[in-house]
């Protein structure tokens, strides 16, 4: 497997950065993020399972999953699409639950392709730093790293 996924807080900034370089070319890193028959294979933290409900990638389009933890809890998430270049770029809105204020960021995910294999970028922007150090003590960062580490291990099964 390639190196592990990176991730960090950036000091004084409501940012959390995770960072993986998967040894698969773009066209089919975009493939396993943007196709529900792909990403409910990989996505969440090591030890949950995700069911896709609804995904329309295009802007103003929606997913809609519930990711179940290992304890058997289920966590409802929104993700409203707010740009879509294929296959470079992702911008979206994140919430829980309908009607929550929890967990609401925006993510911008990139996927730059370098010789064969993908560097993808997941930026999470959080109203404010606190909200962003309310995540992190959620585990955010591990969690986004594990994330991508499945995809990574998940990428050859495609």
């Amino acid at each position: 497997m390639a190196e592990r996924s990176k991730g960090v807080a950036l000091p004084g900034k409501p940012t959390i950065v995770i960072t993986r370089t998967v040894d698969a070319p773009r066209a089919l890193v975009w493939t396993a993020w943007t196709d529900p028959r792909h990403i409910a294979q990989w996505w969440g933290p090591n030890g949950f399972r995700t069911t896709i409900q609804a995904m329309e990638v295009k802007p103003g389009g929606i997913w809609r999953f519930i990711m179940h933890g290992p304890d058997g809890t289920d966590y409802p998430n929104k993700i409203v699409y707010r740009e879509v270049k294929k296959p470079e770029r992702l911008v979206y809105d994140h919430s829980g639950a309908e009607g929550s204020e929890m967990h609401i960021f925006q993510a911008t995910v990139t996927f730059a392709e370098r010789n064969g294999t993908t560097e993808i970028t997941m930026a999470s922007t959080f109203p404010s730093v606190a909200a962003r150090d309310g995540e992190l003590k959620f585990g955010a960062v591990e969690g986004g790293r594990q994330t991508l580490d499945r995809l990574a291990d998940y990428l050859p099964t495609i």
